[in-house]
């Protein structure tokens, strides 16, 4: 008898350590597994965005070069003899701006009457390429697709007709771009703003690379890849894609709706997910102690168990295979050690569930006011720095705080500024980020905002505030302060002082007021 009873009391320990290891190696893989799944959505959609700033940004330079070209093609027209006014005026337009590695001006047959910069090669013959010959017999504005030129580089065409007053067709004035060369893109698009094997490029209609940060890709042909297939498609959007050189890429991508061009950003899976696992290591570190101290405890109950052990077993065993807390609490205890048992398992279960979402929110947000925390605030403002991403600073504090703490209580303080949080969530637009400074000082990010702006979106709240009865009883009051990077500071530390002293001063001439710091002078 006293053997059958040692032999179930083992069993009834193993069963308990096996639930604890198997529920808490669930909680973590689960923890992982919504981080994981977070933060690809995060990168996809960032992706995303940043994709179709680039179009936005891509279609806005092709049509300042038509307007550039049309100009051009009306001054020209009455001076389609006259050489010297054709240099001067190829001249002009290579000087003025970035836009073309070349330009040109032809008449109506093809042949070149002017080029800047200068070549040889080409003044003086007539232009006998694809897109030469598809400007010339459409006679209308056009981006050719790439094409070798008669100096043997890889480029595309922008052309603009020339047309007389009487309607005549005398020619056209077009600029190129060298592809194999650095050109207007690298201005345009630059690099990805993570520099992490993360990288950006751009497609024509038939899924041929016009741009890319590595020059060797320029003119390759991406048309099995799955992204390309969907922007040549007139799509936009975002998905997990293996690109052609077999790595695992999160994409977001968008067209270029005047050529029908796809830009695409995008950044390696394995570098996007590598947080994920410093993180689940550092919950683990951390809960492990604290579940060996559960187990401990667990088998001390189960030490002390004389009967019924086949419930025991029982409320283990389905302990185990649930994984349910609630599930535990139904059963009955009616003896100590019973109790005890089912008290650590419930104990344990909720807190390593509880570690997961603890250590995930903590990270990020402020636990009285949901919106985002100090730590978190100064790594975006890091990030934006590095990115050269232009961007508003709004510091805002509640008038008289101390106050309404001392009249109503702090309770009734900590409501108020609760109240401050979801109003600023309110006025805040797509990208704005709220965040808690310290105390009653907040402060809203705004990225790619003027000072304007910026104050605009300070008046909406300070007047909302003003106007509505709060926690207290009573309408409570803002004074705000207005920074800009980087036309008032070059440093987040500069941008966070010329706004607190455009806060100052909002107190300083009577609070509920938003204030503008001052450029900087440099």
């Amino acid at each position: 008898m006293k053997s059958k009873q040692i032999k179930l009391k083992y069993l009834i320990m193993g069963v308990a350590i096996a639930a604890f290891i198997l529920t808490g190696i669930g909680s973590i893989w689960s923890g992982y597994r919504m981080n994981v799944d977070s933060i690809k959505e995060n990168t996809l959609e960032t992706n995303r965005v940043y994709a179709q700033k680039l179009a936005t940004t891509a279609s806005s330079y092709l049509e300042e070069s038509f307007q550039i070209l049309g100009y051009s093609a009306g001054w020209i027209k009455t001076k389609m003899h006259d050489n010297n006014a054709l240099v001067q005026e190829t001249e002009r337009l290579k000087m003025q701006n970035d836009m073309f590695n070349s330009v040109l001006i032809t008449n109506a047959e093809g042949l070149v009457l002017s080029i800047s910069p200068p070549s040889e090669e080409v003044l003086g013959e007539v232009l006998t390429s694809v897109g030469a010959k598809d400007a010339l017999s459409k006679k209308e504005p056009l981006v050719s697709k790439p094409y070798k030129g008669i100096t043997g580089r890889l480029l595309i065409f922008i052309s603009y007709p020339i047309f007389s007053e009487t309607n005549e067709y005398l020619g056209m004035v077009a600029g190129t771009i060298y592809l194999k060369e650095r050109n207007v893109f690298n201005a345009l698009l630059g690099e990805h703003y993570y520099h992490d094997g993360s990288y950006v490029y751009v497609v024509d209609s038939d899924g041929r690379v016009i741009y890319h940060q590595d020059p060797s890709r320029v003119n390759d042909i991406a048309i099995d890849n799955k992204v390309v297939q969907a922007v040549i498609s007139r799509k936009n959007g975002a998905q997990q894609v293996l690109n052609t050189r077999g790595v695992e890429m999160l994409a977001g991508y968008s067209t270029v709706p005047l050529t029908d061009w796809g830009v695409v950003a995008q950044r390696p899976l394995n570098v996007a997910l590598a947080p994920s696992f410093d993180r689940v290591q550092e919950v683990a570190i951390k809960s492990i102690p604290l579940m060996f101290l559960s187990i401990l405890i667990v088998l001390w109950a189960a030490a002390r168990i004389a009967n019924p052990l086949q419930q025991l077993a029982t409320l283990t065993e389905e302990s185990m295979d649930s994984k349910n807390v609630e599930g535990l609490k139904s059963v009955r205890s009616w003896y100590f050690e019973a109790h005890y048992l089912k008290s650590a398992l419930i104990r344990s279960l909720t807190f390593l569930q509880g570690q997961v979402s603890f250590f995930k929110d903590q990270s990020t947000t402020d636990p009285l006011t949901g919106v985002t925390n100090r730590r978190t605030m100064d790594a975006m403002l890091a990030e934006w720095l590095d990115n050269k991403l232009p961007h508003a600073l709004i510091l805002l504090d509640l008038d008289h705080f101390k106050s309404v703490n001392d009249t109503y209580g702090h309770a009734v303080g900590d409501k108020v500024l609760q109240f401050l949080a979801q109003n600023m969530k309110a006025v805040a637009r797509e990208g704005d980020v709220c965040c808690r400074y310290g105390g009653e000082e907040f402060v809203m990010l705004l990225p790619t905002t003027t000072a304007e702006e910026a104050a605009q979106v300070a008046e909406q709240l300070r007047d909302m505030l003003a106007h509505t009865i709060s926690p207290c009883g009573r309408p409570v009051t803002l004074s705000a302060g207005v920074a800009v990077y980087p036309q008032m500071a070059d440093t987040t530390e500069k941008l966070i002082e010329a706004a607190d002293s455009a806060l100052y001063l909002a107190k300083q001439v009577g609070r509920n007021q938003v204030m503008v710091a001052e450029q900087e002078n440099k």
